[in-house]
């Protein structure tokens, strides 16, 4: 009898055990790497320098860091020299639930003077320089077969016509800004320089289909003979490579923890604050009568149930005091904490064109990838049926 007990207590250790371990890998951290181009797509070429064996060199050592970190797990959309759909690298992102997707590329210029690191996320921007880099990117799809019919008409060669096509994705766009700039922070760490002053929205084909958080970086130009050379070397792909591991590392850590990922469920203590913090201090109102105050009341009331437009300017983890000196000198700032993310918003208003008025002199501020966003009665609403 005793020896039974002894064998049914070992059998409910080991499940247990093969429990636990299930469990434990089933809240790892994902990471999807796609290293860009590959096979007969090069991506750019200059000197001997090839985008795409770059790109691969170094997705394959961010992801060895990545794989050597606890609770952390890496798939690739190629580990060899092999042509993937645009659109496939996305699925392959998808099937495997990925908490992140992060695209690698080479920048490339006519102007072989131009240097620096970019760093972009999934957005319908119209700015020139921006359209440009995603229609480079995106002219890819012309190497795929049916890409007409694949790509639901899309031209590559007018990457505004995304626009049109899709709404932009702003559940993950939080997140994306939070990722590029972590990305951004390691690369000025290395003395690298950073173009256009942050982090750039822009409709990448490649980014457009990831059901997560997503950026896709372009290292540096290898059209710059002492930038391209360096990149061409094991030291210069060992130095990015590092930067970026230690970026997703970071943004792990400050949205899941250290150990296993958390699972947020939806929750009225995690929706945007009714009342978002400000900058400024509402004065003590006189008393009034009952009557007055039920008549203020019915005012107020009415007043909320009005949709209002704010320009959300950042995402982050730290909590900025509200003064215009740390929002480029903007000020009527507010702030809500949602998911362990504090989003700083810039104005409110419910007249949409002084909201577009508040979007540009946000951009005028150096807030490139800052949009619109709505709330009716607190809570946040879709923009889109808002406008309509």
């Amino acid at each position: 009898m005793r020896s039974t007990s002894k064998i049914k207590i070992i059998v409910t250790f080991i499940l247990i055990l093969i429990s636990l371990a299930g469990y434990s890998q089933s809240n790892n951290f994902k990471v999807t790497l796609d290293a860009g181009h590959g096979a007969h797509d090069y991506g750019a070429v200059y000197e001997g320098r090839i985008e795409k064996n770059i790109a691969l060199a170094v997705v394959l050592k961010v992801g060895k860091i990545l794989a050597a970190t606890p609770q952390m797990e890496v798939n690739y959309t190629r580990k060899t020299d092999v042509f993937i759909d645009l659109i496939e690298r996305a699925n392959i992102a998808n099937r495997f639930n990925a908490n992140i997707f992060v695209s690698i590329h080479c920048n490339a210029n006519r102007n072989t003077a131009a240097d620096g690191t970019e760093t972009y996320v999934m957005g319908l921007s119209k700015v020139a320089s921006n359209l440009e880099a995603a229609k480079k990117e995106n002219s890819v799809i012309t190497l795929e077969k049916d890409y007409k019919q694949k790509y639901e008409g899309f031209d590559p060669n007018s990457p505004e016509t995304m626009i049109g096509m899709t709404l932009m994705q702003e559940e993950y766009l939080d997140n994306s800004i939070s990722l590029a700039s972590k990305v951004e922070d390691a690369f000025e760490d290395l003395g690298k320089k950073i173009r256009g002053g942050g982090v750039k929205q822009a409709p990448f084909m490649v980014l457009h289909k990831a059901y997560m958080p997503r950026v896709l970086i372009e290292m540096g130009f290898i059209s710059n003979t002492l930038e391209g050379n360096k990149l061409n070397t094991e030291e210069g792909q060992d130095e990015i490579a590092k930067a970026i591991a230690d970026a997703v590392i970071s943004y792990k850590k400050e949205y899941y923890g250290s150990g296993e990922v958390e699972i947020f469920e939806e929750r009225p203590s995690q929706k945007i604050n009714e009342k978002p913090l400000r900058d400024t201090v509402t004065p003590a109102k006189p008393k009034m009568s009952s009557q007055s105050a039920e008549s203020a009341q019915t005012k107020k009331m009415a007043e909320n149930s009005k949709p209002v437009f704010k320009v959300q300017l950042s995402a982050s983890s730290k909590r900025l005091e509200l003064l215009p000196k740390n929002f480029n000198g903007l000020k009527n700032i507010s702030v809500s904490y949602e998911n362990r993310v504090y989003k700083y918003m810039y104005g409110e208003t419910a007249d949409y064109d002084e909201a577009k008025n508040q979007l540009k002199e946000a951009k005028e501020k150096g807030y490139n990838s800052a949009f619109l966003i709505a709330f009716k009665n607190g809570s946040k609403v879709n923009i889109q049926d808002v406008i309509k």
